[in-house]
């Protein structure tokens, strides 16, 4: 190539390093040295320009090279015109897309759901010092909150080194996390606080401050089921041990406030008992604790009943269960092909039409029966009013194995089909006396080990249950989904780092494959 058509490109690309000088300092970066690096660099590309095609000039005026030149000077300042105004509009209309797996920079609908029904404004305060590594990551969380609720939700940040009277005001703990949600002015103020930062706490925070009373639930005891805390060896598992305490902190977290009660005796249901929960029981109930458990939800009680794959809760149970339309049958469910390694881990996501499964169903989310018994929705012998539905089903490929083995297979006189997994009853109770609400609701679950904590992580179990604990207390925004437990790989970036980027992504890259064009384009034209 002569010398004067590489002077031609580099003169192109002096040009483009002159023109875009202005957008480096205004936009991308503001850095007065590189500003006048790409100056002192676009005039000496010039000057190679001129010094190459210096026996040109006395006949620029008269050739074509004075169009050349011209055009090419009024090309590279409509591109960059053109990337100035699309900088612009991007930075104007702010519109983001969340494109990580597990969506950790999208709010859930729960999150949405409590948010949308806040009746007054709540103020989150961070108290961290700006050098704090939290400090970038807990105000964008905060914005997504305040973007989603302009009116409802504020918040700032105060260093409490600097504010000791608010530190002793919400009795902070030094050296941790701590966000105070607060609501209300002067006395009527009330508020709560936080040192775990997550979406699911922010949120469970929120709920805990705007509701107006704690849901008490009672665990009935006596019977082998599963305990709240304390640890217990897990089926078939040698050594290794299982307890309800994530479930009992999520009901914590949510508003619930959790109770254990021993029916034998005859002890009856306590009146401030929003729901009664039966979580895996092994060993039979005597008839005068299932006369209880009948009076309750005949004046209208809650309940959730969870069936042991390990035990029988006895003929009286079975007939209190029967009244509202549901028998817990005999065996395991099985399925060879809709599973989760296992035949007897069912996975499920044949959803009825029912509110507790409808987020469920929406999300198509994966529900984990690790050993969960067959049920069987009845339509003879059932209580004065009672209706009850079909909530979640195995698969078409399903069955009920009687002798469960390792080598499990539909056999003669076995249930086959989609068998029920979980059922919702409701009764109208509008007439009773005493009646606590208007009407009764009980939720059978097949399986029990749903509620461990080793299957508690998992996002359609947990949802599932809290959905039937939300639908059964009549509580409908809690009939949602909860923010997913989310795994992000997070990168620390100080603020000279981001600029950097910032430079890079928005100017050298952008100039430098406009400045290749460039050569391509003038290379062909010399030709």
């Amino acid at each position: 190539m002569k010398a004067a058509n590489i002077g031609k490109i580099l003169g192109g690309f002096g040009l483009l390093l002159l023109f875009s000088s202005p957008f480096t300092l205004f936009f991308s970066s503001g850095s007065f040295a590189i500003v006048a690096t790409k100056v002192v660099a676009g005039l000496v590309l010039l000057g190679l320009y001129v010094a190459t095609n210096f026996k040109q000039f006395g006949q620029f005026a008269s050739r074509r090279s004075s169009f050349f030149f011209g055009s090419t000077a009024l090309m590279l300042l409509l591109t960059l015109g053109a990337l100035v105004a699309i900088n612009y509009i991007a930075h104007k209309k702010n519109v983001r897309w969340d494109l990580t797996e597990q969506k950790i920079f999208t709010l859930s609908p729960q999150t949405l759901l409590t948010l949308q029904g806040l009746d007054e404004p709540v103020r989150a305060i961070g108290f961290i010092p700006p050098d704090h590594p939290a400090y970038e990551a807990l105000q964008a969380t905060f914005e997504r909150y305040h973007t989603e609720a302009p009116d409802k939700f504020e918040y700032s940040f105060k260093d409490p080194r600097r504010y000791p009277d608010l530190a002793e005001k919400y009795q902070l703990t030094e050296a941790q996390t701590t966000v105070v949600l607060t609501r209300g002015e002067g006395s009527s103020e009330s508020h709560t606080s936080l040192n775990v930062i997550s979406e699911q706490e922010l949120t469970n925070a929120l709920i805990k401050l705007t509701q107006v009373s704690q849901q008490r639930v009672y665990f009935v005891v006596g019977h082998g089921e599963w305990p709240l805390e304390q640890p217990v060896p897990m089926p078939g598992q040698r050594g290794r041990t299982t307890s309800l305490s994530e479930m009992k902190q999520q009901l914590n977290q949510e508003g619930y406030s959790t109770r254990e009660i021993n029916l034998a005796g005859g002890t009856t249901v306590p009146r401030d008992a929003a729901l009664v929960v039966v979580a895996g029981a092994k060993g039979r109930f005597s008839p005068s604790e299932v006369d209880s458990l009948r009076q309750y939800l005949a004046g209208g009680g809650r309940m959730v009943y969870f069936a042991e794959a390990y035990g029988e809760p006895g003929p009286e149970m079975s007939g209190l269960l029967a009244e509202y339309g549901v028998a817990v049958d005999k065996g395991v469910v099985a399925d060879a092909q809709f599973n989760g390694g296992s035949p007897y881990v069912v996975l499920s996501l044949f959803y009825g039409q029912h509110e507790i499964s409808l987020p469920l169903s929406q999300r198509q989310l994966n529900i984990e029966f690790p050993t969960a018994r067959p049920l069987t929705v009845l339509t003879q012998g059932l209580a004065e009013g009672v209706k009850v539905v079909p909530v979640v089903s195995s698969s078409p490929f399903g069955w009920a194995e009687l002798t469960p083995d390792e080598k499990p297979a539909a056999g003669e006189g076995e249930r086959t089909g989609q068998i029920p997994l979980v059922t919702a009853s409701t009764r109208t109770t509008s007439g009773a006396q005493n009646r606590r609400f208007d009407e009764a609701r009980l939720v059978v679950v097949g399986d029990s080990e749903i509620l461990m904590d080793s299957n508690w992580g998992h996002e359609g179990n947990r949802n599932l249950v809290m959905n039937a604990f939300g639908w059964a207390t009549s509580q409908v925004d809690k009939v949602t989904i909860r923010p997913p437990d989310r795994a992000a790989s997070t990168l620390q970036l100080d603020a000279d780092m981001l600029n950097r980027i910032r430079f890079v992504s928005t100017d050298v890259l952008p100039l430098s494959l406009l400045g290749v064009g460039l050569a391509i384009w003038l290379s062909r034209r010399n030709k």
